[in-house]
């Protein structure tokens, strides 16, 4: 149990996904210009990258290491994060229609954000079991969420200050996420 919890809070807060491992900056930055479509998103992450963590280990335990065909992951784990967004967008249509509409057009989104991808590739490079696979992307995705509702409302706030002219707009937003990374790496002795 303990080492779930460091797990968790080492996914979460230390080694988080986008502050850290430099995964998922499409969405971070394109994303997060206000905490309502941020909040979307996060939603949306944490539901498809923990569903995805779970098949993409059961693939890889029960498919691809017992025929030695690792080498393939890469292509299949794609293959198969691309049919679950979109067999998990077909059942959400037809079965529940108010979250169907409430992930919007964040859900096709997340197929190509490479933190999913990321997180199954990590889950096969440390030999994950199947419950501790499913929690590291679960708990990553948690932390690409925090992140993501962090920078949205400090981006928010930025939109009522006047930067210098040579500051505004990206520049100011990467100085900004490279002080929220910074802030992140206040929590570096936590997970260990």
């Amino acid at each position: 149990m303990a080492s779930y919890l460091s797990l968790i809070i080492g996914c979460i807060l230390v080694n988080n996904f986008v502050l850290t491992q430099i995964l998922g900056i499409c969405p971070f930055l394109g994303v997060s210009k206000s905490t309502k479509t941020a909040l979307g998103m996060g939603g949306a992450v944490i539901f498809v990258m923990t569903i995805a963590g779970f098949f993409t280990s059961c693939i890889h335990h029960f498919l691809l290491k017992p025929h030695g065909v690792t080498y393939l992951s890469t292509i299949v784990f794609i293959l198969a994060i691309a049919g679950i967004v979109q067999i998990v967008e077909i059942l959400m249509q037809k079965f529940s229609q108010s979250l169907y509409q409430a992930l919007g057009i964040f859900l096709p989104l997340i197929t190509t954000n490479c933190a999913v991808l990321g997180a199954a590739i990590l889950c096969q490079q440390k030999d994950y079991g199947l419950v501790k696979s499913t929690v590291f992307c679960a708990a990553s995705a948690v932390g690409f969420a925090l992140a993501l509702l962090l920078f949205s409302s400090i981006r928010e706030r930025m939109e009522l200050s006047r930067p210098p002219l040579c500051l505004k707009g990206l520049p100011l937003t990467l100085i900004t996420a490279g002080l929220l990374a910074m802030a992140f790496m206040g929590f570096s002795g936590l997970g260990n």
